[in-house]
């Protein structure tokens, strides 16, 4: 699949069949996300992996968007570690280009993926750090469900040239 489909083509899949993920696979989107660019080549990026299911269980008791997560055989937590940071403040905007590359990577493999997002709600964040041990200085970003499709989502064009301006601010 050439760049351009798969950025045309990919899209969020909240319906998944129970065939597990192989750790080859994990491991392809993992690299993935970690050739993600970063400012300053900082790379803070942290990755929990949940296959566990209570663990999965825990989770879609916390955030009304990821009740699906039960039924996936992967989640993927994204979260920014602040003692990687050599600017302060760009882990977030790291984190979702490597989160980014996680989702195209799984579409690239055929897979289906969905990213539910965490960062910036306070009690999203501690939820997800008791659940998952984070220290102080790690923070869950978003949760990246994975699994096989067990649907097919099709969405048209967005392309929108109202969205388009040139050199300043300009009302259509």
């Amino acid at each position: 699949m050439d760049i351009f489909e798969a950025l045309h083509t990919r899209r969020s899949i909240r319906k998944f069949t129970s065939q597990g993920v192989s750790d080859e696979l994990i491991e392809k989107m993992l690299a993935a996300a970690m050739m993600a660019p970063s400012a300053g080549n900082q790379q803070p990026w942290q990755f929990i992996l949940v296959t566990d299911a209570d663990q999965k269980e825990k989770i879609a008791t916390v955030h009304p968007y990821v009740k699906m997560v039960c039924e996936a055989p992967l989640a993927i937590l994204v979260c920014g570690d602040l003692t990687k940071e050599k600017f302060a403040g760009y882990w977030p905007q790291d984190c979702s280009a490597a989160m980014e590359n996680l989702l195209l990577a799984a579409h690239g493999l055929g897979l289906g993926a969905v990213w539910t997002g965490i960062y910036p709600m306070e009690d999203r964040i501690m939820r997800f750090r008791e659940i998952c041990s984070l220290p102080e200085h790690v923070i869950p970003l978003g949760l990246a469900i994975i699994g096989w499709p067990d649907h097919k989502s099709v969405a048209g064009e967005r392309y929108n040239p109202e969205r388009i301006h040139y050199n300043r601010w300009a009302a259509m």
